[in-house]
């Protein structure tokens, strides 16, 4: 743990990334309200569900898991550009206010398009636009002041291999982003053009996601007395396995125009086949490894329960993901798993850094269960979705639109409403728990 001024600065990371769950939570609750009836009258204009669900997503996936990449960047770094690190997180908090307030600027049109949904009004554009530069001036940062890997290839060395590859796939998803917007034909506009304009760029940063994740295993697995059964040097090829994988992308843009069937399909392959290749052997390791680890004294049990529900989340939307025939609730099923078990990484991450970086340890017997009530709460929600899947209930529609005519698409979607509350209760916990422990003063 650094002692200098990297120390105030992931401390600041991390700021932003809880208060980024804290705002996602307090959308969920409008979600609600919105469709109150009688309340949903207080609200100024239409469709404010939708509205509310775009910046729902945008915080809990978005700017949570960058956020958290910041966290663990600014760790794995030199004392250089500290002033860039600065400005960096500065312009990532503005633009996540900007955009957690541009609800509240006016009507949002808004569109559900993958990776990242979208308001259009002009609030949420400029804030996007902020976040976005906030981070790549996070990603620059840290892809200049890298410490050496060093020589000796130990357990250290493998984790900042791999914090450094997902830096390095933060980068080339803004690179997709970029290519993408610049060769968008003129013609396309409101869902076409959203849904084309974050569809490559949304792929990549799915590895950027999954790599820190990654080393998130390895750390909680090695933090929790959990034996490692991949040597480092073994961990490091399969970093570079999900490396190498991110580095064919400017190929799909030179070979295939974006708004090609072929662009599109080959981003949908690279995610379905090419994640797998270093997740699952990696994911299998660090299972076996929690099967055969000793018990621990209480302070470490919150990181097991976060590691294992992480590892089993993950797996369960990865093996969906080869389920998805047409555009039904099976997809969101699978993301939300996926999702889920990188939250819940970072999650037990959080419980081992906080006391670390100057704030006080969690408490050891509710952060325990605090990773069991999210995930199996996430499980059901996954599960009601993949049986209303099975059914045909079609994904991104609500009330009398999904179309609940028959008993097992009622009890598939009850199912999932129930598991959605459930995991609700996880994540306020979460909230509770490190809110009273984080630091206040990051310079101490």
């Amino acid at each position: 743990m650094p002692t200098d001024a990297r120390r105030a600065l992931t401390v600041g990371w991390l700021w932003l990334a809880v208060l980024s769950l804290l705002g996602s939570g307090l959308f969920s609750i409008l979600l609600v309200l919105s469709r109150t009836p009688y309340v949903q009258n207080v609200f100024p204009w239409t469709d404010f569900f939708h509205t509310a669900l775009v910046v729902h997503v945008d915080l809990s996936v978005l700017v949570w898991f960058l956020a958290f990449g910041g966290v663990l960047w600014s760790l794995n770094s030199t004392a250089g550009g500290l002033v860039v690190g600065r400005v960096a997180l500065y312009t990532a908090f503005a633009g996540a206010w900007i955009v957690a307030i541009s609800p509240f600027t006016g009507p949002g049109h808004a569109l559900m398009s993958n990776y990242v949904p979208v308001l259009q009004n002009t609030a949420f554009f400029t804030g996007l636009l902020v976040f976005g530069g906030g981070v790549l001036l996070l990603v620059l940062r840290g892809m200049t002041a890298i410490p050496p890997v060093g020589v000796a290839l130990d357990g250290a060395a493998a984790l900042r291999f791999g914090l450094n590859t997902a830096a390095v796939a933060t980068a080339m998803a803004a690179l997709a982003f970029a290519w993408t917007w610049a060769t968008m034909p003129s013609f396309l506009e409101g869902q076409a053009y959203y849904e084309l304009l974050f569809w490559g760029g949304g792929h990549v940063l799915q590895f950027s996601y999954t790599l820190l994740m990654l080393v998130a295993w390895l750390w909680l697995g090695s933090a929790s007395g959990a034996p490692a059964l991949v040597t480092p040097r073994l961990a490091l090829f399969f970093f570079a396995l999900g490396l190498v994988t991110v580095f064919v992308t400017p190929l799909f843009y030179y070979g295939h125009a974006v708004t090609s069937a072929e662009h599109i399909k080959l981003f949908t392959w690279q995610m379905r086949y090419g994640g797998g290749l270093a997740t699952a052997p990696l994911g299998l390791a660090v299972l076996i490894g929690l099967l055969r680890a000793p018990r621990v004294d209480a302070s470490a049990r919150p990181l097991r329960a976060a590691l294992a529900a992480s590892v089993l989340l993950f797996g369960v939307g990865g093996v969906i993901g080869f389920l998805i025939s047409g555009s039904n609730v099976t997809i969101p099923a699978h993301y939300h798993g996926a999702i889920v078990g990188i939250t819940l990484a970072f999650m037990g991450l959080a419980y081992h850094l906080i006391p670390r970086l100057g704030g006080r340890p969690v408490d050891a017997k509710w952060a325990t269960v605090q990773p069991w009530l999210y995930g199996i709460g996430q499980l059901l929600h996954v599960i009601g979705l993949v049986w209303s899947g099975g059914y045909g209930v079609q994904r991104k529609v609500a009330a009398a639109e999904q179309g609940l005519d028959a008993l097992g698409k009622i009890a598939g979607m009850g199912l999932m409403g129930l598991g959605g509350l459930i995991a609700i209760a996880g994540g306020v916990l979460f909230l509770v728990l490190v809110l009273k422990s984080l630091p206040r003063r990051p310079d101490r």
